[in-house]
């Protein structure tokens, strides 16, 4: 027999003896099982999560050799705790989803259906763009985050309780008013309309539409039989519910499905990674892919184009994994593919050892997913070392002790504005090797100093930051960063690589340009989204600040001012902190200015009327279908508002900070009025009436 199967044998034999302890837990051969240890550490983990992680409910899993070894539950499945989370309870999966797609697009190049180098207009011919370049996306490009477009659409995409698909209807139509922000292939940055895109090119090339394919090429031969989409017909009663604010919410229905909408379990989760494993002992996930197409998913995409120069990270992306080479794994010599994922509501991760055919899946309502990927990192290496793979797990790296060393001087030269997609900041550097970082946009961001090292870096003082400079090919300067991440109670740690931000200058513009935009600094409120959209269920995400500023002239928040009405986010940085760049546009409509960037409009707080009281007030939705917002006065806050909804019609409620009442959620209630406070009226059609009283 040879080793590998002696060790196969050896493998098999200690999982059987865990079953039969947990079968019999008065055996004798208790202490036999090498897992127990590692089930009472998932336990732990789960629960902290729960008590302090603002988690309400999380079921996880992790499989070695086929067998399910560790798993659990923790939290509550509804509000009245009148129902068990179980391995049954379905959760949104969010991100996770695009290995689905990925896998979908690789079911077809098996097939010979489908090229991964041939250009998306090839199987979407009624693609355009305004820019030329589009004709240069290749298949390939939308799995590895390198298309070069803007980032993510998500218009109606984020509903409660409702499987419409005007988000995937007409995502074509609105990439056509879109320009690139970078080369094709240029630099790999996260992109959700790449796999929306990858899901229409599913349908096309198959004939199906995305929720059969799915199902009948990947859920139902690998017998996923609690993975669904928005699509599908299913019990809803098994969603684990979701919670704002204490408040159970509706069913989550995100229908940007091909890169973030499907529903699934961590079990399931777990067998589909099996999929991507070298000799997985289930027959249905050995042959799914051929061994090329395994090859090609592990690749270090990545390097294609500009990177960061990096040992450690979570990030290296290959075709759909957000990591081909996941830190710690990489420092055993050990391949770990990883894919997080993140809604509004759920959250979960993926991570497949596919050489030792090991797989760790969350999944959880409310969290983060980094949560999840750092319960796994740390399940993961006590296997490893449980079953003989690793001798040792590597502890929390401990920082080398940095020495302080006179600076070079002229690394103050790297001193200016560094600039990423959401956040604008001012680096100083003094001769001593002081480094201060300061936020422009965004006044609640805190300062933070680094020291310059004899390592060549600027480090913070509780050693979990290291910055250095980098001048690209490109011709750009970016301020690299590696940070080490921890959560208290958890031993486990992650590094991220990544290229924060990249230096610019001011950008001075005409003075009537600059008064025309300092003038419209303010808050602004969203008009273009559905009744059932989760956005108005947050005054954050419902609304948007911004502003000018005068140590910053040129620029709108972290929007460069290009013209009267135009301003545009032009950051090219690969990773994450250049994803989603977005374009600002000012326009007239029904005597009003509104704002409209690349998903959604907007109206200006300071064109939003005061609501009238009285008896049965209409308020009708307009020719544009905008919602229609109003203040409430001062004199008729803690009056109580009653609204006669009419049939798809929806109304929301705001105090200064957060929503208070969303009839989607709630049901049709009164409310009493707050001070300060804002309505809603969200209509399904022009000329919908509401009736309103307020005494």
């Amino acid at each position: 027999m040879s080793g590998v199967a002696v060790e196969r044998v050896r493998r098999r034999l200690a999982t059987l003896t865990c079953i039969f302890v947990l079968l019999f837990p008065g055996s004798a051969t208790v202490n036999a099982c090498p897992y127990a240890g590692i089930r009472e550490s998932a336990a732990s983990i789960a629960k902290l999560f729960v008590s302090d992680y603002g988690v309400d409910s999380l079921q996880y899993n992790l499989l070695y050799d086929n067998e399910i070894i560790v798993s659990g539950t923790a939290g509550r499945f509804n509000k009245n705790d009148s129902l068990p989370v179980t391995e049954d309870s379905i959760y949104g999966i969010g991100s996770t989803s695009k290995m689905f797609t990925t896998v979908a697009v690789m079911l077809l190049v098996d097939q010979g259906k489908l090229d991964l180098d041939k250009p998306v207009t090839f199987y979407l011919p009624d693609f355009v763009m305004l820019d030329a370049r589009y004709k240069e996306i290749t298949v390939r490009m939308l799995l590895n985050h390198s298309s070069g477009l803007m980032g993510s659409r998500y218009t109606n995409g984020g509903l409660f309780d409702d499987p419409n698909t005007f988000n995937h209807d007409t995502l074509l139509m609105a990439l056509a008013g879109q320009r690139l922000k970078a080369n094709p292939g240029a630099y790999s940055v996260y992109c959700n309309d790449g796999f929306s895109l990858a899901e229409q090119i599913v349908e096309r090339v198959s004939g199906l539409n995305f929720s059969e394919f799915v199902r009948e090429n990947i859920t139902k031969p690998l017998g996923l039989s609690h993975t669904f989409t928005p699509q599908d017909d299913f019990d809803r009663g098994l969603m684990a519910r979701t919670f704002l604010r204490g408040d159970e919410t509706p069913p989550e229905t995100l229908n940007l499905i091909g890169s973030g909408g499907i529903y699934s379990t961590a079990r399931d989760l777990c067998v589909f990674g099996q999929v991507f494993m070298d000799t997985p002992g289930n027959s249905m996930a050995q042959g799914l892919l051929s061994l090329a197409a395994k090859e090609a998913l592990a690749e270090k995409e990545y390097l294609q184009g500009m990177w960061p120069a990096q040992k450690d990270s979570l990030f290296g992306y290959g075709l759909g994994w957000d990591s081909v080479d996941l830190y710690p794994f990489n420092r055993y010599g050990i391949q770990g593919l990883a894919k997080g994922g993140d809604t509004n509501l759920y959250h979960s991760c993926l991570i497949v050892l596919p050489e030792q055919n090991m797989a760790f899946a969350v999944a959880m309502s409310g969290g983060s997913s980094i949560y999840g990927e750092m319960m796994g990192l740390s399940l993961l290496q006590q296997v490893l070392l449980a079953t003989g793979e690793v001798d040792s797990i590597l502890l929390p790296k401990e920082e080398e002790a940095f020495e302080g060393a006179p600076m070079p001087s002229e690394l103050t030269s790297y001193a200016g504005l560094y600039k990423n997609n959401s956040l604008i900041k001012e680096i100083r550097i003094d001769q001593n090797g002081t480094l201060s970082l300061i936020a422009v946009t965004q006044q609640d961001f805190p300062d933070e100093t680094f020291i310059y090292q004899s390592s060549g870096e600027f480090v913070n003082e509780d050693k979990s930051k290291r910055l250095t400079f980098v001048e690209e090919e490109n011709g750009e300067t970016y301020l690299r960063i590696v940070s080490m991440l921890s959560l208290p109670g958890l031993e486990q740690r992650a590094m991220i690589t990544v290229y924060d931000s990249v230096k610019t200058l001011p950008n001075p513009v005409d003075l009537n340009v600059q008064q025309a935009w300092d003038d419209r600094s303010g808050t602004y409120y969203i008009v273009n989204e559905i009744r059932t959209s989760q956005c108005y269920y947050s005054l954050a995400a419902c609304t948007m600040e911004l502003s000018t500023n005068e140590r910053l002239p040129g620029y709108f928040g972290p929007y460069k001012i290009d013209d009267l009405n135009h301003a545009i986010q032009d950051a090219r940085i690969p990773v994450m902190d250049g994803r989603d760049n977005d374009l600002l546009c000012f326009k007239i409509d029904d005597g009003k200015e509104y704002l409209a960037n690349t998903s959604s409009i907007w109206l200006s707080g300071k064109n939003i009327p005061e609501m009238e009281a009285g008896e049965d007030v209409i308020c009708t939705i307009g020719q544009n279908g905008y919602a229609r917002w109003y203040s409430v006065r001062k004199e008729d806050a803690g009056k109580r508002m009653t609204v006669k909804l009419p049939p798809r019609g929806a109304c929301a409620v705001y105090d200064s900070s957060e929503c208070i009442y969303f009839s989607t959620v709630s049901g049709n209630r009164p409310v009493i009025l707050p001070a300060e406070g804002k309505i809603v009226f969200i209509g399904n059609a022009p000329g919908t009436r509401f009736s309103v009283t307020i005494d």
